[in-house]
Protein backbone atom coordinates (compact mmCIF):
# COMPACT_ATOMS: atom_id res chain seq x y z
CA UNK A 1 0.00 0.00 0.00
CA UNK A 2 2.99 2.35 0.26
CA UNK A 3 3.82 1.68 -3.46
CA UNK A 4 0.40 1.90 -4.34
CA UNK A 5 -1.76 4.26 -2.39
CA UNK A 6 -0.65 7.54 -4.28
CA UNK A 7 -2.96 5.91 -7.01
CA UNK A 8 -6.14 6.79 -4.98
CA UNK A 9 -7.31 10.07 -4.11
CA UNK A 10 -9.75 9.46 -1.68
CA UNK A 11 -8.79 7.86 2.09
CA UNK A 12 -12.20 5.76 1.37
CA UNK A 13 -10.50 4.48 -1.45
CA UNK A 14 -6.82 3.36 -0.52
CA UNK A 15 -8.40 1.78 2.74
CA UNK A 16 -10.84 -0.31 -0.04
CA UNK A 17 -8.09 -1.28 -1.60
CA UNK A 18 -5.82 -2.37 1.01
CA UNK A 19 -9.14 -4.26 2.26
CA UNK A 20 -9.71 -5.88 -1.09
CA UNK A 21 -6.33 -7.24 -1.54
CA UNK A 22 -6.19 -8.33 1.74
CA UNK A 23 -9.48 -10.33 0.94
CA UNK A 24 -7.95 -11.73 -1.96
CA UNK A 25 -5.23 -12.77 0.11
CA UNK A 26 -7.52 -14.58 2.59
CA UNK A 27 -8.12 -18.18 2.77
CA UNK A 28 -11.61 -18.02 1.54
CA UNK A 29 -12.31 -20.23 -1.39
CA UNK A 30 -13.98 -17.72 -3.52
CA UNK A 31 -13.07 -14.48 -4.39
CA UNK A 32 -16.07 -12.79 -5.69
CA UNK A 33 -17.57 -9.23 -3.64
CA UNK A 34 -19.70 -11.34 -1.78
CA UNK A 35 -17.62 -13.66 -0.22
CA UNK A 36 -14.91 -11.24 -0.10
CA UNK A 37 -17.63 -8.74 2.06
CA UNK A 38 -18.15 -11.62 4.50
CA UNK A 39 -14.58 -12.07 5.07
CA UNK A 40 -14.43 -8.30 5.64
CA UNK A 41 -16.59 -8.17 8.45
CA UNK A 42 -19.45 -6.66 5.89
CA UNK A 43 -22.94 -7.18 5.73
CA UNK A 44 -23.40 -6.28 1.95
CA UNK A 45 -20.66 -6.63 -1.04
CA UNK A 46 -21.98 -2.88 -1.98
CA UNK A 47 -18.58 -1.80 -0.37
CA UNK A 48 -16.33 -4.10 -3.43
CA UNK A 49 -18.55 -3.31 -5.50
CA UNK A 50 -18.66 0.58 -5.89
CA UNK A 51 -14.39 0.18 -5.56
CA UNK A 52 -14.82 -2.12 -8.76
CA UNK A 53 -17.53 0.15 -10.89
CA UNK A 54 -17.32 3.55 -9.31
CA UNK A 55 -14.57 4.31 -7.24
CA UNK A 56 -12.43 7.06 -8.89
CA UNK A 57 -9.32 5.30 -9.38
CA UNK A 58 -7.36 3.76 -12.45
CA UNK A 59 -6.28 0.00 -13.50
CA UNK A 60 -3.40 1.19 -15.80
CA UNK A 61 -1.79 3.09 -13.45
CA UNK A 62 -1.80 0.45 -11.37
CA UNK A 63 -0.68 -1.78 -13.82
CA UNK A 64 2.14 0.40 -13.90
CA UNK A 65 3.02 -0.20 -10.40
CA UNK A 66 2.78 -3.80 -10.43
CA UNK A 67 5.14 -3.88 -13.50
CA UNK A 68 7.61 -1.82 -11.28
CA UNK A 69 7.03 -3.84 -8.72
CA UNK A 70 7.69 -6.87 -10.18
CA UNK A 71 10.98 -5.70 -11.68
CA UNK A 72 12.07 -4.52 -8.35
CA UNK A 73 11.77 -8.19 -6.51
CA UNK A 74 12.42 -10.41 -9.85
CA UNK A 75 14.63 -8.36 -12.10
CA UNK A 76 17.34 -10.04 -14.31
CA UNK A 77 18.87 -9.16 -17.16
CA UNK A 78 18.41 -12.66 -18.44
CA UNK A 79 14.70 -12.62 -17.97
CA UNK A 80 12.30 -13.99 -20.41
CA UNK A 81 8.83 -12.49 -21.13
CA UNK A 82 5.89 -14.80 -21.90
CA UNK A 83 3.00 -14.07 -23.56
CA UNK A 84 -0.43 -16.53 -23.43
CA UNK A 85 -3.84 -15.94 -22.72
CA UNK A 86 -6.33 -17.51 -20.40
CA UNK A 87 -9.97 -18.17 -20.81
CA UNK A 88 -12.45 -16.99 -18.18
CA UNK A 89 -15.93 -19.59 -18.49
CA UNK A 90 -19.21 -16.98 -18.18
CA UNK A 91 -22.69 -17.71 -18.28
CA UNK A 92 -24.92 -15.19 -20.61
CA UNK A 93 -24.05 -12.58 -22.81
CA UNK A 94 -23.49 -9.56 -20.99
CA UNK A 95 -20.21 -9.19 -19.34
CA UNK A 96 -17.64 -7.62 -21.77
CA UNK A 97 -15.99 -9.47 -24.09
CA UNK A 98 -18.01 -13.08 -23.67
CA UNK A 99 -18.99 -15.33 -26.42
CA UNK A 100 -18.72 -18.72 -27.84
CA UNK A 101 -15.14 -19.04 -28.51
CA UNK A 102 -12.12 -21.31 -28.20
CA UNK A 103 -11.11 -21.57 -24.37
CA UNK A 104 -7.34 -23.50 -23.96
CA UNK A 105 -8.53 -23.15 -20.29
CA UNK A 106 -11.27 -25.61 -21.12
CA UNK A 107 -10.10 -27.40 -24.03
CA UNK A 108 -12.97 -26.77 -26.05
CA UNK A 109 -15.13 -23.91 -27.48
CA UNK A 110 -17.18 -22.33 -24.51
CA UNK A 111 -19.01 -19.22 -23.52
CA UNK A 112 -16.18 -17.40 -22.21
CA UNK A 113 -13.46 -14.11 -22.15
CA UNK A 114 -10.24 -14.34 -23.29
CA UNK A 115 -7.70 -12.39 -21.04
CA UNK A 116 -3.86 -12.17 -23.06
CA UNK A 117 -1.08 -11.74 -20.42
CA UNK A 118 2.25 -11.11 -20.16
CA UNK A 119 4.22 -12.46 -17.86
CA UNK A 120 7.50 -12.09 -16.28
CA UNK A 121 9.80 -15.16 -15.72
CA UNK A 122 13.46 -14.79 -14.14
CA UNK A 123 15.99 -17.27 -11.51
CA UNK A 124 13.97 -15.29 -9.47
CA UNK A 125 10.35 -16.59 -9.96
CA UNK A 126 7.54 -15.72 -12.31
CA UNK A 127 4.29 -13.00 -12.32
CA UNK A 128 2.22 -11.14 -14.29
CA UNK A 129 3.14 -7.64 -15.19
CA UNK A 130 0.72 -7.09 -17.85
CA UNK A 131 -2.99 -7.98 -19.07
CA UNK A 132 -5.25 -7.34 -21.76
CA UNK A 133 -9.32 -8.21 -22.10
CA UNK A 134 -9.56 -9.51 -25.98
CA UNK A 135 -12.79 -7.95 -27.62
CA UNK A 136 -14.06 -9.90 -30.60
CA UNK A 137 -15.40 -8.68 -33.96
CA UNK A 138 -18.82 -9.48 -32.71
CA UNK A 139 -18.32 -6.79 -29.88
CA UNK A 140 -16.51 -4.39 -31.68
CA UNK A 141 -19.01 -4.23 -34.18
CA UNK A 142 -21.65 -3.17 -31.39
CA UNK A 143 -21.00 -0.55 -30.24
CA UNK A 144 -23.94 -0.07 -28.44
CA UNK A 145 -23.43 -3.40 -26.55
CA UNK A 146 -19.89 -2.17 -25.83
CA UNK A 147 -21.48 1.13 -24.54
CA UNK A 148 -23.31 -1.09 -22.48
CA UNK A 149 -20.18 -2.12 -20.83
CA UNK A 150 -18.50 0.75 -20.24
CA UNK A 151 -16.26 -0.10 -23.38
CA UNK A 152 -14.22 3.27 -24.33
CA UNK A 153 -15.27 4.19 -27.64
CA UNK A 154 -11.48 4.46 -28.93
CA UNK A 155 -11.46 0.54 -28.36
CA UNK A 156 -11.44 -1.14 -31.41
CA UNK A 157 -10.90 -4.58 -32.82
CA UNK A 158 -7.97 -5.93 -31.88
CA UNK A 159 -5.90 -9.39 -32.42
CA UNK A 160 -4.04 -11.29 -29.87
CA UNK A 161 -0.88 -10.80 -31.30
CA UNK A 162 -1.33 -7.32 -31.56
CA UNK A 163 -2.58 -7.03 -28.17
CA UNK A 164 0.71 -9.22 -27.33
CA UNK A 165 2.94 -6.55 -29.14
CA UNK A 166 1.43 -3.54 -26.84
CA UNK A 167 1.66 -5.32 -23.58
CA UNK A 168 5.50 -6.00 -24.94
CA UNK A 169 6.14 -2.16 -25.97
CA UNK A 170 5.34 -1.03 -22.80
CA UNK A 171 7.42 -3.14 -20.90
CA UNK A 172 10.32 -2.44 -23.47
CA UNK A 173 9.22 1.33 -23.41
CA UNK A 174 10.11 1.33 -19.89
CA UNK A 175 13.50 -0.38 -20.17
CA UNK A 176 12.24 -3.70 -17.91
CA UNK A 177 15.31 -5.97 -17.62
CA UNK A 178 14.87 -9.19 -19.95
CA UNK A 179 16.93 -10.93 -22.87
CA UNK A 180 14.16 -13.00 -24.52
CA UNK A 181 9.96 -13.37 -25.19
CA UNK A 182 8.74 -16.41 -25.97
CA UNK A 183 5.18 -17.29 -26.72
CA UNK A 184 2.53 -20.09 -27.94
CA UNK A 185 2.23 -20.37 -31.81
CA UNK A 186 -0.94 -17.80 -31.44
CA UNK A 187 1.87 -15.43 -31.42
CA UNK A 188 4.65 -16.75 -33.08
CA UNK A 189 2.74 -17.17 -36.55
CA UNK A 190 2.61 -13.38 -36.47
CA UNK A 191 5.49 -12.46 -38.36
CA UNK A 192 4.57 -8.62 -38.28
CA UNK A 193 5.15 -9.52 -34.18
CA UNK A 194 8.69 -11.39 -35.42
CA UNK A 195 9.94 -8.63 -37.04
CA UNK A 196 9.25 -6.21 -34.95
CA UNK A 197 11.06 -7.99 -31.79
CA UNK A 198 14.36 -8.27 -34.27
CA UNK A 199 13.89 -4.05 -34.44
CA UNK A 200 14.10 -4.05 -31.33
CA UNK A 201 17.32 -6.74 -30.90
CA UNK A 202 15.40 -8.80 -28.24
CA UNK A 203 15.57 -12.53 -28.59
CA UNK A 204 12.82 -14.68 -29.32
CA UNK A 205 11.88 -18.25 -29.09
CA UNK A 206 8.37 -18.71 -30.43
CA UNK A 207 6.32 -21.63 -31.50
CA UNK A 208 5.34 -21.67 -34.79
CA UNK A 209 2.41 -23.58 -36.21
CA UNK A 210 3.31 -26.27 -39.17
CA UNK A 211 1.43 -23.75 -42.24
CA UNK A 212 3.52 -20.90 -41.19
CA UNK A 213 6.28 -19.92 -42.91
CA UNK A 214 9.71 -19.27 -42.87
CA UNK A 215 12.72 -18.20 -44.92
CA UNK A 216 15.00 -20.73 -45.41
CA UNK A 217 17.58 -20.16 -48.98
CA UNK A 218 15.42 -18.15 -51.56
CA UNK A 219 12.30 -19.05 -50.76
CA UNK A 220 9.67 -18.82 -47.81
CA UNK A 221 9.17 -22.61 -46.66
CA UNK A 222 6.22 -23.49 -44.62
CA UNK A 223 7.01 -25.45 -41.63
CA UNK A 224 5.32 -28.85 -42.53
CA UNK A 225 7.94 -29.47 -46.06
CA UNK A 226 10.89 -29.05 -43.39
CA UNK A 227 10.14 -32.06 -41.33
CA UNK A 228 12.11 -34.05 -43.99
CA UNK A 229 15.05 -32.03 -43.73
CA UNK A 230 15.71 -33.11 -40.54
CA UNK A 231 18.88 -35.51 -39.84
CA UNK A 232 18.11 -38.61 -38.10
CA UNK A 233 21.79 -37.80 -36.44
CA UNK A 234 21.42 -34.46 -35.20
CA UNK A 235 18.77 -34.84 -32.79
CA UNK A 236 20.10 -33.99 -29.07
CA UNK A 237 18.57 -35.17 -25.77
CA UNK A 238 17.49 -32.00 -23.49
CA UNK A 239 15.85 -31.14 -20.62
CA UNK A 240 13.52 -28.24 -21.25
CA UNK A 241 13.64 -27.73 -17.03
CA UNK A 242 12.46 -29.26 -14.38
CA UNK A 243 8.59 -30.82 -14.24
CA UNK A 244 6.19 -32.50 -11.63
CA UNK A 245 7.74 -35.74 -12.75
CA UNK A 246 11.36 -34.60 -13.20
CA UNK A 247 12.88 -33.13 -15.94
CA UNK A 248 10.97 -32.64 -19.25
CA UNK A 249 12.99 -34.25 -21.52
CA UNK A 250 12.85 -33.87 -25.31
CA UNK A 251 14.39 -34.48 -28.63
CA UNK A 252 16.03 -31.11 -30.22
CA UNK A 253 17.79 -30.24 -33.48
CA UNK A 254 18.08 -26.46 -34.96
CA UNK A 255 17.93 -25.45 -38.60
CA UNK A 256 19.88 -22.30 -39.71
CA UNK A 257 17.25 -19.58 -41.44
CA UNK A 258 18.38 -17.21 -43.43
CA UNK A 259 20.25 -13.98 -41.60
CA UNK A 260 18.60 -11.17 -39.98
CA UNK A 261 19.25 -7.63 -40.64
CA UNK A 262 20.84 -7.28 -36.97
CA UNK A 263 24.33 -7.77 -37.15
CA UNK A 264 25.85 -10.29 -35.35
CA UNK A 265 22.29 -12.10 -34.47
CA UNK A 266 21.16 -15.28 -36.60
CA UNK A 267 17.68 -17.01 -36.97
CA UNK A 268 17.00 -20.70 -36.55
CA UNK A 269 14.34 -23.34 -36.70
CA UNK A 270 14.29 -25.07 -33.56
CA UNK A 271 12.55 -28.58 -33.62
CA UNK A 272 11.06 -30.49 -30.38
CA UNK A 273 10.54 -34.20 -30.72
CA UNK A 274 8.44 -36.21 -28.14
CA UNK A 275 11.12 -39.30 -27.16
CA UNK A 276 7.27 -41.19 -26.18
CA UNK A 277 6.37 -40.26 -29.46
CA UNK A 278 8.58 -39.55 -32.47
CA UNK A 279 6.10 -37.85 -34.89
CA UNK A 280 4.94 -35.45 -32.53
CA UNK A 281 6.95 -32.67 -34.09
CA UNK A 282 6.38 -29.03 -32.51
CA UNK A 283 8.67 -26.26 -34.30
CA UNK A 284 10.23 -22.59 -33.06
CA UNK A 285 11.19 -19.57 -34.56
CA UNK A 286 14.30 -18.22 -33.13
CA UNK A 287 16.17 -15.25 -33.30
CA UNK A 288 19.15 -14.84 -30.73
CA UNK A 289 22.69 -13.68 -30.75
CA UNK A 290 24.78 -15.92 -33.58
CA UNK A 291 27.10 -17.79 -30.33
CA UNK A 292 23.84 -18.66 -28.66
CA UNK A 293 23.77 -22.13 -27.75
CA UNK A 294 21.55 -24.66 -28.67
CA UNK A 295 20.86 -25.74 -24.81
CA UNK A 296 19.42 -21.54 -24.19
CA UNK A 297 16.98 -21.68 -26.99
CA UNK A 298 15.96 -25.35 -25.33
CA UNK A 299 15.40 -23.52 -21.94
CA UNK A 300 13.39 -20.26 -23.37
CA UNK A 301 11.23 -22.40 -25.27
CA UNK A 302 10.62 -24.35 -21.88
CA UNK A 303 10.34 -21.38 -19.59
CA UNK A 304 6.94 -20.82 -21.63
CA UNK A 305 4.83 -22.98 -19.14
CA UNK A 306 6.10 -20.49 -16.08
CA UNK A 307 2.84 -18.44 -17.45
CA UNK A 308 0.92 -21.88 -16.54
CA UNK A 309 1.77 -21.92 -13.75
CA UNK A 310 1.14 -18.36 -12.86
CA UNK A 311 -2.40 -18.58 -13.94
CA UNK A 312 -2.97 -21.90 -12.35
CA UNK A 313 -1.45 -19.80 -8.99
CA UNK A 314 -3.26 -16.63 -9.45
CA UNK A 315 -6.86 -18.74 -10.05
CA UNK A 316 -5.99 -20.88 -6.99
CA UNK A 317 -4.91 -18.34 -4.51
CA UNK A 318 -5.88 -14.86 -5.20
CA UNK A 319 -9.11 -15.50 -7.12
CA UNK A 320 -8.07 -14.31 -10.59
CA UNK A 321 -11.13 -15.63 -12.29
CA UNK A 322 -13.03 -15.24 -9.09
CA UNK A 323 -14.61 -11.93 -10.25
CA UNK A 324 -18.13 -11.34 -10.96
CA UNK A 325 -18.05 -8.11 -12.73
CA UNK A 326 -19.80 -7.32 -16.61
CA UNK A 327 -18.11 -4.08 -17.12
CA UNK A 328 -14.99 -3.07 -19.14
CA UNK A 329 -13.89 -1.24 -15.95
CA UNK A 330 -14.46 -3.71 -13.08
CA UNK A 331 -12.75 -6.16 -15.45
CA UNK A 332 -9.44 -4.48 -15.32
CA UNK A 333 -9.69 -3.55 -12.22
CA UNK A 334 -10.21 -7.25 -10.14
CA UNK A 335 -7.52 -8.79 -12.71
CA UNK A 336 -5.07 -6.00 -11.79
CA UNK A 337 -5.67 -6.11 -8.21
CA UNK A 338 -5.07 -10.04 -8.50
CA UNK A 339 -2.22 -9.85 -10.41
CA UNK A 340 -0.64 -7.38 -7.76
CA UNK A 341 -1.63 -9.87 -5.08
CA UNK A 342 0.04 -13.31 -7.29
CA UNK A 343 3.14 -10.92 -7.55
CA UNK A 344 3.50 -10.05 -3.66
CA UNK A 345 3.12 -13.86 -3.20
CA UNK A 346 5.92 -14.33 -5.92
CA UNK A 347 7.93 -11.77 -3.99
CA UNK A 348 7.64 -12.98 -0.95
CA UNK A 349 8.81 -16.72 -2.00
CA UNK A 350 11.66 -15.01 -3.64
CA UNK A 351 13.11 -13.62 -0.34
CA UNK A 352 12.34 -16.84 1.39
CA UNK A 353 14.89 -19.78 1.66
CA UNK A 354 12.54 -22.21 1.14
CA UNK A 355 8.96 -22.54 -0.87
CA UNK A 356 6.10 -21.24 0.20
CA UNK A 357 4.54 -23.38 3.25
CA UNK A 358 1.24 -24.44 4.21
CA UNK A 359 -0.89 -21.37 5.39
CA UNK A 360 -0.33 -22.35 9.36
CA UNK A 361 3.77 -22.72 8.84
CA UNK A 362 4.35 -19.68 6.67
CA UNK A 363 5.24 -16.50 9.21
CA UNK A 364 3.45 -13.77 6.63
CA UNK A 365 -0.02 -14.93 6.29
CA UNK A 366 -1.99 -11.98 5.76
CA UNK A 367 -3.98 -11.74 9.53
CA UNK A 368 -7.56 -9.90 9.27
CA UNK A 369 -9.54 -7.64 11.58
CA UNK A 370 -10.96 -10.25 14.26
CA UNK A 371 -14.15 -8.22 14.09
CA UNK A 372 -14.29 -9.53 10.09
CA UNK A 373 -12.83 -12.79 9.28
CA UNK A 374 -13.26 -14.10 12.57
CA UNK A 375 -16.67 -13.39 13.05
CA UNK A 376 -17.74 -15.05 9.56
CA UNK A 377 -15.92 -17.83 10.69
CA UNK A 378 -17.49 -17.75 13.80
CA UNK A 379 -21.02 -17.78 12.42
CA UNK A 380 -20.16 -20.74 10.41
CA UNK A 381 -18.94 -22.82 13.40
CA UNK A 382 -15.23 -22.57 11.97
CA UNK A 383 -12.17 -22.19 14.12
CA UNK A 384 -10.52 -18.81 14.41
CA UNK A 385 -7.41 -18.51 12.77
Amino acid sequence: MERIGGRFVRSEARSRAKAYLMGLLSPVERKNSWQLAEVLGEATPYGCQQFLYRSSWGADALRDDLRSYVVAGLGDEEAILVLDETGFLKKGTQSVGVQRQYSGTAGRIENCQIGVFLAYSSRHGSAFIDRSLYLPQSWTEDRERCRRASVPETVGFATKPALGRAMLERALSQKVPCAWVTADSIYGDDRRLRLWLEEQEKGYVLAVSSKEYVPMGWYQVRISEIWDLLSEEDWQTLSAGAGAKGPRLYEWQRLPLNDPFAPGWKRWLLVRRSLEEPTELTAYACFAPAKTPLTTLVQVAGSRWTIEACFEQAKSEVGLDHYEVRSWQGWYRHITLACLAHAMLAVLKAKVASPLEEPEKRGYLVSLPSHSLNAFRRQRGLSYL
